[in-house]
């Protein structure tokens, strides 16, 4: 964590989370090139420029994610220079749990092992039926990923993903089709809410703004919305 990020309020590094969390908790899983950071492609796929990216930095963002690769910002995202290309555009929501966000334990959840091969393949599997976002083979060393399992089987799942200092977004809200409507869900971003706060941080989420469902639901639980923020994936230039 450099000394400029300590300084800032909790909900400040929210502005530039994933460049935060790469420079301070998620520092050991960090990627990096000249001034870029990114994760590793089986951890997630989000990147980090600096604020006032160089001609030499993006040169940098194209030397990390290769031709055929995809460097994937969240929040205010600065323009790119020409030969880049937009594929994907999405304006989302960032919102922050307020006190009234229930937080407990809860005593069917387990938590999901990132070297445990079972563990993972399971995570996989329930997250190609229930399409919670982008989730990838090493996505649970990112923090504590929870499940509730039913007749063996996992059914649901929360956990956390993007960890600036102080705050921790949690991701991955899924629940099988075959189980929803029992409140699993809700009781595992309570369990997830719970483990953040013990250990002195706020949660936050990220929602496409087209989601409503999903953000009228996050407001019912007690999240409000933070900041309106995009999601924009950028494919560098072919190689000259």
């Amino acid at each position: 964590m450099t000394a400029a990020s300590s300084a800032l309020d909790p909900l400040d590094q929210l502005d530039r989370s994933v460049w935060n969390a790469l420079h301070g908790p998620h520092a050991g899983l960090a990627v990096r090139r000249g001034r870029v950071v990114t994760y590793p492609a089986d951890v997630a796929q989000f990147s980090s420029l600096p604020e006032d990216p160089a001609p030499g930095d993006w040169a940098d963002a194209a030397a990390l994610v290769g031709a055929d690769g995809v460097l994937l910002l969240t929040g205010d995202v600065p323009e790119p220079p020409p030969g880049w290309t937009a594929l994907v555009d999405i304006p989302g929501v960032q919102m922050v749990a307020t006190d009234a966000v229930a937080s407990a334990p809860d005593p069917e959840a387990v938590v999901l092992d990132v070297t445990d091969p079972a563990d993972v393949a399971e995570a996989l599997a329930l997250v190609e039926r229930t399409r919670p976002g982008p989730f990838f083979e090493r996505t649970l060393a990112m923090g504590t990923y929870l499940g509730i399992r039913r007749a063996g089987r996992l059914v649901a799942m929360a956990g956390e993903r993007l960890h600036p200092p102080g705050a921790v977004e949690i991701s991955a809200v899924c629940t099988d089709a075959a189980w929803r409507g029992q409140g699993l869900g809700t009781r595992l971003v309570h369990a997830v809410a719970h483990g953040v706060r013990t250990r002195g941080e706020v949660p936050f989420l990220h929602a496409s703004a087209e989601n409503t469902g999903a953000i009228r639901l996050y407001e019912q639980l007690g999240f409000h919305l933070r900041r309106t923020t995009r999601f924009t994936a950028l494919r560098p230039p072919a190689p000259s």
